[in-house]
């Protein structure tokens, strides 16, 4: 197979033919029009977990689409990369890199995770690393990532010491001083912490980490490196990966960034020697050419979410502030939305608002009767079927496992479960108000997951 042209290319004869630019301010009928492909029946307050894409910004990705389908060899050899640097380009702006060529755009978060872990898996097996060596990572890790630690890292040699977060009513010192217990317990016995694996916003329960502060003790403390997995984070929260200082840096651009899924990055420093020892798990022809080219081609396959990365940027300019007002906005909205769900329902806010995101977490009445993850899927299917809501809901086990007080409701219940709002820039008042008002009618109607259970009898509306 022939390799990916590295150099200049005759883009203007091949190149995806552009979007008509909007440089007018975005209104509230064309936040509408721009997101006029969601189902309207359906109360959306998920963004957080599959995100959202315009219809401006799908539309440049079917021109790149159709670009490859008309003429793939031109598109292969004198469009694909010009395109992908553009993209890389826009991510290094948006998050403070030195250059493009720190940035490596990847399918997800989850890619990101595999290829740090396949090196240091290499690391264990080459015996530069000992066997016994540790990974720190957080009780709250996502599980992909969890999952990625375990297949490589594990399975190599490494011991694996979880750091617990304070769930709810966490602070940052809290967050802090787990944080700092869990290492001293990782370098007992003058065990070496190889890697730290740390969440930028967890994804849940929904917590905002003092990442820049834990990097920092980190580096104190002598930990070889730092991944950061700020996969909710980009959109979000304002990102400099040089100010947070971890070695590794990734976030989905799908998420709260605009772009169709699927498309992430992954930020190394490009002083740092471990660059050219990072591989992506695909191996193609340009296995050696550098992390950014090797995730720039491993094989025919759809590269248009990572193409239309500069279009997004377009389309979060049209909103005041870029995307750092569109951020400050949906903050304010989902704590304005929270606390109002919060104060219907009895209960109060999994984490202070400086903790939050565009993402919170909100108590449930303890009366449904959450007692176990699968209550909580049978609660969410429910609320989608039945009252065509659509929201992630938590179950809180750390508690009941650790034996602390479980915190409780208005009527002195136990709270086990949490819902996970999000808020984003289609997001109207109604639809809050209907998760509001679908709880409430399950409160009212006597209702416990008991009944969802498999041996339990379904409530019937």
């Amino acid at each position: 197979m022939a390799s990916a042209p590295h150099g200049d290319a005759p883009e203007e004869r091949n190149a995806a033919p552009p979007a008509k630019r909007a440089s007018a301010p975005i209104t509230e009928a064309g936040i509408r029009a721009e997101f006029a492909h969601h189902d309207g029946t359906v109360a959306r307050v998920n963004n957080g977990t599959f995100g959202c894409c315009p219809a401006s910004v799908l539309a440049a990705r079917a021109r790149w689409q159709r670009l490859f389908l008309s003429q793939p060899d031109a598109f292969y050899f004198d469009a694909l990369q010009p395109g992908l640097a553009r993209s890389r380009a826009a991510v290094a702006a948006a998050v403070g890199a030195c250059d493009a060529s720190e940035v490596s755009l990847v399918d997800n978060a989850t890619t990101a995770a595999a290829i740090i872990m396949q090196h240091v898996a290499w690391s264990f097996a080459e015996g530069a690393f000992a066997r016994g060596d540790v990974v720190l990572m957080l009780h709250y890790t996502y599980s992909s990532v969890k999952n990625s630690i375990h297949a490589y890292v594990v399975r190599a040699g490494a011991t694996v010491v979880e750091v617990p977060l304070p769930f709810p009513g966490a602070s940052p010192g809290a967050v802090v001083a787990e944080f700092r217990a869990a290492l001293a317990l990782a370098k007992a016995g003058g065990r070496s912490v190889r890697l730290a694996v740390i969440d930028h916003i967890t994804s849940m329960p929904s917590v905002l980490l003092p990442v820049k502060e834990l990097v920092a003790i980190c580096r104190e403390e002598g930990v070889d490196k730092v991944f950061v997995d700020g996969a909710h984070a980009i959109g979000q929260v304002p990102i400099d990966v040089r100010d947070i200082g971890a070695d590794f840096y990734t976030s989905n651009l799908h998420k709260w960034f605009f772009c169709p899924s699927a498309v992430a990055f992954l930020h190394i420093r490009k002083d740092d020697p471990i660059a050219s020892q990072l591989h992506h798990p695909v191996v193609s022809s340009e296995y050696g050419n550098g992390l950014p080219m090797e995730s720039a081609w491993i094989g025919v396959r759809d590269y248009s979410a990572q193409l239309v990365v500069p279009d997004a940027v377009d389309f979060m300019s049209r909103f005041e502030g870029g995307i750092e007002g569109i951020s400050r906005r949906n903050h304010d909205k989902v704590i304005e939305m929270g606390t109002m769900l919060a104060e219907a329902w009895g209960t109060f806010l999994g984490s202070p608002p400086e903790m939050c995101g565009s993402m919170a977490m909100v108590g449930l009445p303890g009366c449904l009767g959450i007692e176990s993850n699968g209550d909580a899927m049978r609660v969410r299917d429910m609320l989608r079927n039945e009252f065509k809501v659509e929201v992630p809901i938590f179950h809180n086990s750390r508690s009941v496992e650790e034996g602390q007080e479980m915190a409780k409701d208005a009527k002195g219940d136990q709270v086990t479960g949490y819902v996970r709002i999000s808020h984003q820039v289609y997001n109207v008042r109604e639809e809050y108000e209907a998760l509001r008002d679908a709880v409430h009618k399950l409160v009212l109607a006597g209702f416990s997951c008991s009944k969802l259970r498999p041996s339990g009898k379904v409530l019937s509306n």
